[in-house]
């Protein structure tokens, strides 16, 4: 077995009639994924895909995301991971720098790109909605599918190999534009093997997913390993606590979820909201932002069991975990998965550092990605020689080689489970005619994890209009890079060279809440 795709046939092969996927009242089979699977390759090289093609993914969880995205791969393309969230400067620059030639969305999603210029976008495949219209370049889900079933084996399609590229996931780095991490198939597939050997995933197992599946955690980790195993998963489009409190309490077969912390310190209110018994599935598990002792030990106390948490990120997938079997320890995120490496080292020499002390977070292993899109700079200065992953994420090793993750390196903002990064806010406030400076921040926030904050200097005689700033941030940026609060200062803290001083802003900031 080489790649994801490959696996959902084996079990195609061995078990048709099994359930793989639960949606809305739909239950989809491991022999009709295989089949929509097959439609939709054939469809995309009956239209004129070549290996290597770049297919956009800026759709909602469903099931035809699934769908699309093992196509995709068994057409030989590309597949373009797009947060649904983004505007026309995220959408802009990604469809532009992956050179993106097909494009599954929705109709929110059409009507967002319908307003750029974007030269290498040839078809557009609605999901959800009919298409009429003559000589376009867009076509409805279903009309798309039919392609491919009327000239279905007019195309020989074959499994991916290991080297294949397989996914671009677009991740901020600390300047400039949102760098794409390509992974390939050998990379996908070496992760979530770890994983679910660490995890004890098997065929028996029935995961509640509610992430997006967008984001590594819902992808990389939650539809992978399901397709893997052989297991089965029930989809949902958003998270909703008391609706994943309900499904928890009344369907005693499921036995996995994963979440970021904020669903959980939902989870944990809805349930002490309500009250009565808490259901016990085998296994919670928790990333893509901090998870505080708290709120680690509250769930545990109401639930009766810790949650495991994780360290992974879109050029890698998963690095660290806390053991299934062994101390689940507050505020760490565990040991390396098996076959994976990771080292402390000193930010300046990167030497590596004893125990106890912090500096940054490398990682290493058939996971690691094998370069950004387009960016050889970038990929020399993220890569070392021999392997090792710079992950920009400081941290600490305890004596018996669990990792604690003390802060980042890099401006990153962690809110809700999503990655903002500050320069790409405040590129979009510079341009509000009342900004005259601004300084985008994280502060902590007890619900998100942290809030992003806006520091103003506003311009000579202009209002000072929190609400104005919100909301033309609002119509150009995903809704949740939007800054929660608004501040307006008469001037930014910098030092000698003139660089602002952030770490002044939020110790100051710190000190009035």
């Amino acid at each position: 077995m080489d790649s994801i795709v490959e696996a959902v046939f084996q079990h195609a092969d061995r078990g048709a009639e099994r359930p793989v996927l639960l949606f809305e009242g739909q239950t989809i089979s491991y022999g009709q994924l295989a089949s929509q699977v097959t439609s939709f390759a054939q469809a995309l090289l009956v239209h004129g895909l070549h290996e290597g093609d770049r297919v956009a993914l800026f759709l909602e969880n469903c099931p035809d995301f699934v769908v699309t995205y093992l196509g995709t791969h068994l057409a030989g393309g590309i597949v373009v991971l797009v947060n649904t969230q983004y505007r026309q400067v995220e959408l802009s620059h990604i469809m532009s720098d992956a050179g993106v030639r097909f494009c599954v969305t929705g109709p929110a999603g059409r009507t967002e790109l319908s307003r750029l210029d974007l030269p290498d976008l040839e078809t557009l495949i609605i999901v959800g909605e009919d298409v009429h219209e003559e000589n376009s370049a867009s076509l409805s889900w279903s009309e798309f599918l039919d392609a491919g079933d009327k000239q279905g084996g007019t195309h020989e399609l074959t499994m991916p190999s290991p080297d294949a590229p397989a996914v671009i996931g677009y991740t901020s780095g600390t300047t400039g534009r949102a760098k794409g991490a390509l992974l390939l198939q050998r990379n996908l597939l070496a992760n979530i093997q770890a994983l679910t050997q660490a995890w004890h995933w098997s065929e028996q197992d029935h995961l509640l997913l509610t992430l997006p599946l967008f984001h590594t955690h819902g992808l990389m980790v939650g539809m992978h390993g399901t397709l893997y195993t052989g297991a089965r998963v029930t989809l949902r489009r958003k998270f909703d606590a008391a609706s994943v409190l309900s499904s928890l309490r009344h369907d005693p077969s499921i036995s996995l979820f994963f979440g970021v912390p904020t669903m959980y310190s939902r989870l944990l209110a809805e349930a002490e909201r309500q009250g009565g018994p808490v259901p016990h599935p085998r296994l919670f598990v928790s990333g893509s932002a901090p998870l505080s002792p708290h709120l680690f030990n509250d769930f545990a106390r109401t639930f009766g069991q810790f949650i495991l948490e994780r360290y992974g990120m879109t050029e890698t997938g998963m690095n660290l975990s806390v053991p299934y079997d062994g101390e689940r320890r507050a505020g760490t995120v565990g040991l390396p998965f098996p076959g994976q490496e990771a080292r402390i080292v000193d930010t300046q020499t990167r030497q590596v550092l004893p125990a106890g002390e912090i500096g940054e977070i490398e990682v290493r292993g058939p996971h690691v990605f094998v370069g950004y899109w387009n960016r050889p700079e970038a990929t020399a200065e993220a890569l070392s020689e021999d392997g090792w992953f710079k992950t920009g994420d400081l941290g600490w090793r305890s004596a018996d080689g669990y990792f604690t993750i003390t802060g980042r390196a890099r401006e990153l903002i962690i809110s809700g489970g999503y990655n903002i990064y500050p320069r790409e806010v405040e590129d979009v406030l510079a341009t509000h005619p009342g900004v005259g400076e601004v300084a985008v921040i994280g502060l902590p926030d007890l619900d998100l994890g942290e809030q992003v904050v806006a520091v103003i200097v506003p311009r000579p005689n202009q209002p000072r209009d929190a609400n104005d700033i919100i909301a033309y941030c609002r119509e150009r940026l995903a809704s949740y890079k939007k800054p929660r609060r608004v501040i307006f200062i008469d001037a930014l803290p910098r030092n000698a060279l003139g660089k602002v001083q952030k770490h002044l802003l939020v110790a100051r900031l710190d000190e009035h809440r």
